[in-house]
């Protein structure tokens, strides 16, 4: 039986076009290991992971007449050697021109007639380091056999890679009279698939994601809640083009976990949390950036941030498994307000009242983080998704903040020392922040239209600052020391 991809992930397809090319990415950095690592050890590596992900040889084949939604079919000429791909800069190669090559590849469009995911091998990065680059379309993550390439290369294991024994075959193609047998049995199964196939074709994706998205299996859900509201004006909300411009900015955890101990005490001592502090580390990057380009900053204003956030129901027995959902906060960052302190206390105040209505709470980062395996390439494209789904003109930016895990990971005995996440721009959406926390630092990834932002490096540098700016203000007055 082939396996049809959903009415949401059919609308996403279709949507698709060369400016908003609906793929999510990262950028992970290693230390080259004694035994070194190059290309044949990159591939012989990803050739065994892939075992375990057996979407990632099956490529989309479409039905004739569109009487039904594309089906995953194996890849007959599957060439792991057109997917994993070599790249070098010139040596010593610097961050930023591991960004500039990064803003290069991303926003080209995956090819469709063959399994939706690239990764490069980038060498020459100085102090003795190499990054891959890594791309997987949204389709990939669609309910089942949700887990981005990036999710399966590393691991806990500083030995190397144990090996899996090469067993697959590609099962053959069905025929186009197979294909339709199959779209007319499933309309006869599910009238409704028919009406919604139809409608993706025309209508605004908004239209099929009112429906809840199951994504990596039963463990998440998507559910947005809108709001009525529309998005202040912003510079954040233009034209976009081809072309991109990429930013990686590396903070330590230790900071945003100073920030909420001395800000977070008293009466906010239970409602501030780290993703808290990262947003009103965002809001201050926001408010310096507007400045410097000589934007009007007045006490109200506010950029509108739509901010997927996992929680799950409070009823949930301590002893069960977290079952988180990802749900759609829309977050008004203060950016008007002068006192970092209070832009702080404000965020935290919305986003509690988000997640705790309606009998649901904010998952914990532990949690979060054993969901299993490398879990925050696959849950920023969930978070990218969801900002998909929802109307563009609700928000002025997506932010995506997950938790990743507090100790080293490896790719074939090579130590990860760094990861941040690329996420896709929408239509009308000039950038995008994605960030990962990971072995005591939080790596931020912004992702923006290189028109309209040309200044997105002053954004990054405007975290750095507005990080040591929460970390200077001092106590509100009133807190217990």
């Amino acid at each position: 039986m082939t396996d049809r991809l959903s009415a949401l992930d059919t609308s996403f397809l279709r949507l698709e076009d060369a400016t908003t090319p609906m793929h999510v990415g990262s950028v992970m950095v290693f230390d080259v290991p004694d035994g070194g690592f190059d290309y044949a050890r990159l591939v012989d590596l990803i050739s065994e992971r892939i075992a375990y992900v057996p979407r990632y040889r099956q490529r989309i084949k479409t039905v004739p007449g569109g009487l039904g939604n594309p089906v995953w079919v194996d890849d007959q000429s599957f060439d792991i050697g057109y997917h994993v791909r070599r790249s070098a800069l010139p040596r010593p190669g610097s961050d930023e021109q591991l960004e500039e090559l990064v803003a290069r590849i991303q926003p080209r469009p995956l090819d469709r007639s063959r399994p939706l995911w690239e990764l490069y091998l980038v060498e020459g990065l100085a102090e003795d380091r190499f990054a891959i680059i890594t791309k997987s379309h949204h389709s990939l993550v669609d309910g089942v056999h949700g887990v981005d390439i990036g999710g399966v290369l590393v691991d806990g294991n500083p030995g190397g890679a144990d090996g899996v024994l090469a067993t697959w075959r590609p099962k053959p193609e069905p025929t186009s009279a197979e294909l339709l047998v199959g779209a007319l049995a499933d309309v006869v199964r599910t009238p409704s698939q028919l009406v919604d196939t139809v409608r993706s074709g025309v209508d605004d994706v908004t239209r099929t994601a009112s429906k809840v998205a199951s994504v990596a299996g039963d463990v998440l859900s998507t559910l947005a809640r809108v709001s009525t509201r529309p998005a202040p004006e912003s510079p954040l909300n233009a034209s976009v083009g081809r072309a991109r411009r990429y930013v990686m900015v590396g903070t330590d955890l230790d900071d945003y976990r100073s920030v909420r101990s001395r800000l977070g005490q008293g009466s906010f001592a239970d409602e501030v949390t780290i993703n808290d502090v990262v947003l009103a580390t965002v809001a201050g990057a926001f408010r310096s950036w507007l400045l410097t380009r000589g934007e009007p900053v007045y006490p109200g204003t506010t950029v509108r941030a739509l901010v997927p956030v996992s929680v799950r129901s409070v009823d949930v027995g301590e002893d069960a498994p977290p079952g988180p959902e990802v749900t759609a906060c829309f977050v008004d960052l203060p950016v008007g307000e002068p006192k970092p302190s209070m832009r702080l206390h404000q965020i935290a105040f919305s986003m509690r009242q988000q997640t705790e209505g309606g009998g649901r709470r904010a998952v914990s980062a532990e949690a979060l983080a054993g969901v299993g395996g490398f879990a925050p390439p696959t849950l920023h494209a969930l978070g990218a998704r969801l900002g998909g789904m929802v109307s563009r003109r609700l928000h002025n930016v997506v932010i995506t903040n997950v938790p990743g895990p507090q100790t080293p990971l490896f790719a074939d005995g090579a130590q990860m020392v760094s990861t941040y996440p690329v996420t896709p721009l929408g239509a009308g959406q000039a950038l995008s922040i994605g960030l990962t926390s990971y072995d005591g630092g939080v790596y931020y990834g912004l992702y923006a239209d290189r028109d309209a932002m040309p200044d997105a490096d002053v954004l990054g540098r405007g975290l750095v600052d507005a990080l040591q700016e929460l970390l200077d203000a001092p106590r509100p007055r009133g807190r217990r020391p």
